[in-house]
């Protein structure tokens, strides 16, 4: 019998199930940059002046802290309670969050859009990889676990084209409007696939369908009554369009009660009644609206006080480094304490997973070196990774592009092109050869590219050579994204995909919190070292010509620092590759091959 012959058919409606998941994949993560070219007008909504963009910061950080403070949870709960309806709790989360920042006034209405948000796109990503898993062997998973690293690379790239089309034709919040849409149309046709195609649900999931199919009957019209008056009050108080201000009845629902505050209002009462009301139907009716009740039960199962401790662990380090101006900080001014709340928080949720009868990581999930191997490898892979996307542009513009951010940001496009390209192909080549080697593979290639983006110079970005080292270190990137999936999904149970999945994110995304900050640090050493070279050029700076010896001196120190943090990440790729083949040595595909006919995930 061929080997084609002897591979399990994948369910109908695969392809379509995993196409839809990677557009939402790829639409959470163009909205992770979507918001770069909108933050001005943003901050101009919220009455912050543009030259205080560090008041804005948490705009960014709250879509940062969502998308990976709740990651472990949202893991676990996709494990207890099926990939699919995961999904589109996804989006509708996603969905909801893109509609309280489109109505959003002032800071917290946005901070509060944005976490949503953040927490709707992290959800995306460790529900789609473990459906994967779900849907296909461990020998077959390295090309569409490629795909996925793609489409969410991709993503990256069309996020701030997106945003200049849309503000060409509209302001900010048409861009958060456009979210809304696509959003609701994505969790529509999810749901509708997985009720076509039960098949693709696995066992929590069907039993969660067949119970809301049981509860249909009537349509909770006091539910949706309740939701478009909260909605409507809600929008009223935010847009508070001047026709119905000016009018002498209506005016007076605006009115608030106290001196500041529009919440605070007659109609400000009616939305924050009906949401009230809103959530006690939902809780307590028998065919509610939305039935939130098996959601409430999951985060209970899921280990609530164990995700809690968790998530502050996490908060604490995001704020601490995501907060930080790198230019002069390692990390924020508070940083200290977020770092002290973060490690009380970690012993904490120590303590708690060798007690809790059913924890959050269930112990064995990361026995196995590969898996837990994975987590160092990923967090190396993202110190490493974040110095090409922040520092590529920032030596554009001590260089070539002075005057001019969006050409700058543009030259990061050459590398961002690759990544999707070496995603796939990272894929492929680990069907072939197995983790171990295409990890190395793709580092090795990351690191020779930092190497000689260490030795440029004032022109470089005007050869054409600067072009092939940017897409190199961007191939050598992509390589590397689906290996590190496909290890720690061939390496633990099936029963963990979601969380082990949620984890190899988190482990990624805190090694660029904390890879910008370190090698920022080491780069600005480099900085002040050159400028401690040329002592007095500015006191006596009385012409043109010594002027511009500054400048051109000022330059000098920029170019030092950049490539100064060229040269560590360098290291840091050149580690990640040596890490990988050590602990991936045992994830040949041979290997593979044999655990999953033995039925051994944890090798």
């Amino acid at each position: 019998m061929t080997d084609a012959a002897q591979r399990p058919a994948v369910p109908a409606g695969t392809r379509a199930l995993l196409a839809l998941a990677a557009v939402a994949v790829a639409f959470a993560a163009a909205d992770t940059y979507v918001v770069v070219l909108a933050l001005p007008d943003m901050m101009g909504s919220a009455g912050i002046p543009v030259d205080q963009l560090q008041r804005a910061a948490p705009i960014v950080s709250s879509f940062l802290l969502g998308y990976v403070a709740m990651l472990p949870m949202i893991g676990r709960i996709a494990d207890l309670h099926g990939r699919v309806p995961v999904l589109v709790l996804a989006m509708v989360v996603f969905a909801v969050g893109s509609l309280v920042t489109a109505l959003a006034y002032d800071l917290p209405s946005m901070v509060v859009g944005r976490f949503l948000q953040g927490v709707g796109g992290g959800a995306l990503v460790p529900a789609t990889l473990a459906l994967v898993a779900d849907l296909y062997p461990a020998e077959r998973r390295g090309v569409p676990l490629g795909v996925v690293s793609a489409v969410q690379e991709a993503g990256s790239v069309l996020g701030p084209l997106l945003g200049a089309v849309v503000l060409a034709v509209g302001d900010w919040r048409a861009i958060f409007a456009v979210n809304l849409a696509v959003a609701c149309v994505l969790a529509a046709a999810l749901r509708q696939l997985a009720a076509r195609h039960p098949g693709l649900l696995d066992a929590s999931a069907r039993a969660l369908l067949a119970a809301r199919r049981e509860r249909a009957g009537g349509f909770d019209v006091v539910g949706l009554v309740l939701l478009l008056v909260a909605v409507t009050a809600a929008g009223l108080v935010v847009l508070r369009p001047s026709f119905v201000m000016r009018d002498l009845v209506w005016g007076e629902m605006f009115v608030p009660f106290v001196p500041a505050g529009r919440w605070l209002s007659p109609v400000g009462t009616v939305a924050m009644a009906a949401a009230v009301l809103l959530v006690v139907r939902l809780l307590t009716a028998r065919r509610p609206l939305l039935d939130v009740r098996p959601w409430v039960r999951a985060a209970r199962e899921a280990d609530l006080v164990g995700s809690t401790f968790l998530a502050v662990a996490l908060g604490g380090v995001i704020l601490a480094f995501a907060t930080a101006d790198p230019k002069v900080q390692l990390f924020a001014e508070q940083g200290e304490w977020y770092l002290l709340g973060a490690a009380l928080a970690a012993v904490c949720l120590v303590v708690h997973l060798r007690r809790a009868a059913a924890p959050l990581i269930p112990r064995g999930t990361l026995a196995a070196l590969p898996a837990s191997g994975a987590l160092v490898v990923s967090f190396l892979v993202g110190a490493a990774l974040i110095a090409a996307v922040v520092d590529i542009p920032l030596f554009a513009r001590t260089t070539v592009h002075a005057d001019s951010q969006l050409m700058a940001a543009l030259v990061l496009v050459r590398f961002l092109v690759a990544l999707p390209v070496g995603a796939v192909a990272g894929g492929w080549l680990t069907r072939a050869w197995g983790s171990g080697p295409t990890t190395a593979l793709g580092m090795t290639l990351a690191c020779g590219a930092f190497v000689l983006m260490s030795r440029w110079g004032l022109d470089a970005l005007e050869q054409w050579h600067s072009t092939v080292v940017l897409v190199a270190c961007g191939l050598g990137f992509g390589l590397a994204l689906a290996p590190v999936n496909a290890a720690v999904l061939a390496f633990t149970a099936t029963a963990v995909h979601g969380l082990s999945s949620a984890l190899v994110v988190v482990a990624r995304m805190v090694g660029m919190l904390v890879g910008i900050s370190a090698l920022t640090a080491v780069g600005l050493r480099r900085y002040y070292a050159v400028q401690d070279d040329f002592p007095g050029v500015r006191e006596v700076c009385d012409g043109r010509s010594r002027c511009a010896d500054y400048t051109l001196l000022l330059k000098e120190a920029g170019i030092a620092q950049e490539t100064t943090v060229f040269a560590g990440a360098a290291v840091v790729a050149g580690v990640a590759a040596l890490v990988a083949l050590w602990v991936f040595r045992s994830a040949a595909p041979s290997k593979v091959r044999e655990q999953a006919r033995l039925g051994l995930p944890h090798g």
